[in-house]
């Protein structure tokens, strides 16, 4: 590897764990507020927790999206066309992502709407809160897939390419396919 590739190497590294790190705060403000029963009530009373789990969000999908940047010049070596395959997934993941967050920030809105409506237009609010919450799943669920589709291109290089040790890129193979098969059972025990 090449001292540029190096460079490139660290910062990969440092945009995945930002991704992760981004990731797990995020779902940490977001899961108790939007796993509540009377949701657009809680997302109102906590608005400053949902914005910033937006904003880690937000965070995450940019820095994963960015992967694709560093890691492209290094993989297109060993075959072209798989790595272009990786960041055109990368880019699909992070706008995925980026819907799931404007999905989110939607809901706040509504959520203000609802407290200021009171209880005559309740319904109202609760199937549109629902439809935005559905939609904020479904875009952050299609941005995983993609994830997992690029992540697996990623892997197969790194196996073929031998850039990382084998047995490395090997448990990544079999990580992201488990993440895939995950994925894939939500997607379709959601549309059922």
């Amino acid at each position: 590897m090449t001292k540029k590739d190096k460079k490139a190497a660290r910062i990969v590294g440092v945009l995945l764990i930002t991704a992760t790190v981004a990731g797990f705060i995020g779902g940490g403000f977001l899961g108790p507020v939007l796993e509540a029963p009377d949701d657009l009530a809680k997302v109102s009373a906590n608005e400053n927790q949902v914005l910033i789990g937006a904003l880690f969000l937000f965070i995450m999908a940019a820095a994963g999206a960015s992967i694709a940047i560093p890691m492209y010049p290094i993989l297109r070596k060993h075959n072209g066309g798989i790595a272009l395959g990786s960041v055109g997934f990368r880019i699909i993941e992070g706008g995925l992502f980026m819907v799931g967050v404007i999905f989110l920030l939607l809901l706040v809105t509504l959520s203000q709407e609802f407290v200021k409506a009171g209880s005559p237009d309740a319904s109202y609010f609760q199937t549109s809160g629902e439809l935005l919450v559905g939609g904020m799943n479904l875009g952050l669920l299609i941005g995983g897939l993609a994830f997992s589709l690029g992540a697996l291109m990623y892997y197969y290089l790194l196996y073929q390419s031998k850039l990382i040790p084998r047995w490395l890129s090997g448990w990544g193979l079999i990580g992201v396919t488990l993440g895939l098969a995950a994925y894939l059972n939500q997607f379709f025990s959601a549309s059922a």
